[in-house]
């Protein structure tokens, strides 16, 4: 889009606004220029923003803006004033302030009172209307301009005179239906990234749908969702800054009592209190409680969880944030996508299965300052309470009139694909006006972030989540369409085409059991026939392992080709894990293979991965975990696969579709394996 398509768009966009959303929307830019003197709620800031500074004129903008600057700076209680301000309220007999009110009854007196935030008074007695007509004041409280005046001779001294709103009390959702007709599904999308406050000149298409993403927790009930990425890519800003119905934790450490419900005073914590709970930094996330993760699991399962004789529910959201220090591409060779987690959490399949969005942070770039709008947007308030209004009504039977799921998506999957879809129907078409090619769009978006989860707890849990291979149906062509995640596609370990002799790919357990894919590689050089090790360490078992693959070669050589003639020349073998840093003992065949590939100057098959080992007289040795070990060689990009005859057997026990994937080639011993890796007829 050029500049002037981008300048056009732009006052369109305002144009609605000024028609349809008036007093709803402000210049986002203000609310910065005005926050950094004023430590006030974005909120409160650009509520009262809306009321002074509203419109397109630039000169009754700085009027307004001096306005708020001016009501501010005499009326907002500071906690560390509010004995001045009662002073004041006591002297003058009456006073204007801004406080963060919530009324409650007390049923004893028969009457509404108040509590003040920040100037610390309660029992303040509120008249009856403001409750009816301000419900919010019942509801976790609402911050307002309230007149206080000071009675000497009562016994509770200060009373309201009048009070006003300065957050949105109420929303009349068809003004936001009625509204989102006016609009093509690219301004709205504008509209809503400039109520983030961030400039959607900035992004293409792909990361604006990441950005409104970030919302889905918020106008979607019991929502689990995890971001992680580079630092400086705005994570955490909007569970923070966006929502008076979001809380940001830090730090990491919390309690079942905090998050969920204390037994002592018999309240529910914080997912009672929150539409969306948000945890910062997930490396440092630690109950202190024992049962933390196991309440958690089953809570983001459900919803609900016991404590005592009590089942609890709540509808808040789980967000977790965090940052990955190292590229993608590294982090899928060496571990996996969860490993910023804690190993509590980040081993534990069962609570990752329970995540319905692993978002791609890595793909939202840095944040710069030509990022953050100048432009208009909604009123954070009113955008917050929207979307808490929308978390009454669900989409995620969207696209059952258009779509059904694959066959692999299990009931956890179609549950997160399900709630994905709802989240992003009802901020994109809040009104329920949408197309086929929409929906698909939106399915496409839900399957690809649920994958994302699916593909790592395969990493992590084995065959038991192999089905990833996420597909949606067309109803009326039966055209069955997949869905694949970006980041996969860079991943595979073993490249296309012929490696360099001596190379040789094996699949193996480390020494705490994991598979992974090792890579050997070797060289040859005159000598007396000595073979160095590396990149073994002290490991004892490796190391006789390679010793083996040497003394085969010593014995069996002429068998391969005569010239290789060990006896008269040193080797190197060195190894490595490209799944981790820990090696493997189960290296006598590669070895083998190795160290005949440089001895003849000839490379192995193409793509090719050696599965299975030998024992010392050479005989293969059975392969335990056919189906997991196969599984791992697709996904590191093997084409063509060496493994004992002795499992043909055992493959009606693989996904055939794991088994379309590669070329099988069986050995029945070692010398056998040699002359089938090097394509020697």
């Amino acid at each position: 889009m050029t500049s002037e398509e981008q300048q056009t768009r732009q006052k369109t966009i305002l144009t609605k606004l000024e028609e349809f959303f008036q007093g709803r929307y402000v210049r986002k830019d203000l609310t910065q220029r005005i926050k950094e003197g004023a430590n006030v709620p974005t909120y409160v800031l650009e509520f009262l923003l809306g009321q002074y500074a509203n419109g397109s004129d630039s000169e009754a903008i700085e009027h307004g803006v001096e306005n708020v600057k001016r009501t501010l700076a005499n009326n907002y209680v500071r906690p560390d004033e509010a004995e001045k301000i009662k002073s004041k309220i006591r002297e003058n007999g009456s006073y204007t302030v801004i406080d963060k009110l919530t009324v409650y009854l007390n049923t004893a007196e028969d009457r509404y009172e108040a509590s003040f935030s920040n100037l610390g008074i309660d029992g303040v007695p509120v008249d009856e209307r403001y409750p009816q007509d301000y419900e919010r004041l019942l509801i976790g409280g609402i911050w307002s301009i309230v007149r206080l005046s000071y009675d000497h001779e009562s016994e509770d001294h200060f009373h309201i005179e009048d009070l006003t709103p300065v957050q949105v009390p109420f929303v009349d959702m068809k003004e936001i239906y009625s509204g989102r007709s006016e609009f093509t599904t690219d301004e709205w999308i504008d509209l809503l990234l400039r109520s983030m406050g961030m400039e959607p000149d900035e992004f293409d298409d792909r990361v604006k749908w990441l950005l409104i993403s970030r919302l889905i927790p918020l106008v979607e009930n019991n929502y689990n969702l995890v971001e992680l990425g580079p630092r400086g890519t705005g994570k955490s800003h909007v569970y923070k800054e966006l929502s008076p119905n979001s809380i940001l934790v830090s730090g990491g450490q919390t309690t079942v009592a905090n998050l969920f419900y204390n037994m002592t005073r018999h309240e529910v914590g914080l997912v009672g209190m929150w539409d969306t709970v948000a945890f910062d930094e997930v490396a440092g996330i630690n109950f202190k409680d024992q049962d933390g993760i196991q309440i958690m699991k089953d809570y983001m399962a459900s919803g609900s969880f016991a404590r005592g004789r009590a089942e609890i529910q709540a509808s808040a959201g789980m967000v977790f944030v965090g940052n990955i220090n190292q590229s993608v591409d590294v982090l899928l060779r060496t571990s996996n996508l969860f490993e910023p987690f804690p190993e509590v959490m980040g081993t534990d399949t069962a609570f990752l299965d329970r995540i319905h969005n692993y978002l791609p942070g890595w793909e939202i770039p840095k944040y710069k300052p030509a990022f953050f709008t100048s432009g208009f947007g909604f009123i954070t308030d009113y955008l917050a309470e929207v979307m808490r209004e929308l978390r009454k009504i669900s989409y995620g039977d969207a696209f059952d009139e258009y779509f059904s799921l694959g066959s692999q998506l299990n009931q956890r999957d179609t549950i997160a694909v399900r709630k994905t879809v709802s989240g992003m129907i009802k901020l994109l078409y809040p009104n329920g006006e949408f197309s086929k090619e929409d929906v698909a769009q939106v399915l496409t978006f839900a399957l690809e972030m649920r994958r994302r989860v699916k593909e790592q707890l395969k990493k992590i849990g084995g065959m038991e989540f192999y089905d990833v291979n996420f597909s949606y149906i067309d109803r009326e062509t039966q055209i069955e369409t997949y869905v694949g995640v970006p980041e996969q596609s860079s991943a595979t370990l073993i490249p296309m085409g012929t490696e360099k002799p001596g190379f040789v790919y094996v699949i193996g357990h480390d020494s705490d059991e994991r598979l992974g894919l090792f890579k050997l590689e070797s060289q040859v050089m005159s000598g007396n026939g000595k073979l160095e090790k590396t990149g073994i360490g002290n490991q004892r078992e490796a190391r006789e392992s390679m010793d083996a693959g040497m003394r085969l070669l010593l014995t069996n050589f002429r068998k391969i080709d005569q010239r290789i003639a060990p006896k008269r020349h040193n080797f190197v073998l060195n190894v490595s894990n490209l799944n981790g840093t820990d090696t493997t003992s189960h290296l006598a065949l590669a070895s083998y293979i190795a160290l005949a590939s440089i001895g003849v100057s000839r490379p192995t098959l193409d793509s090719l991965v050696v599965i299975g080992d030998i024992t010392i007289s050479g005989e293969p040795r059975m392969v335990d975990d056919l189906a997991d070990t196969l599984q791992v060689a697709k996904e590191s990009g093997a084409k063509n696969v060496l493994l004992p005859i002795s499992v043909v057997e055992k493959l009606s026990e693989v996904p055939s579709e794991v088994v379309a994937t590669f070329n099988l080639i069986f050995y029945s011993s070692a010398d056998d394996a040699v002359y089938k890796a090097l394509g020697v007829n």
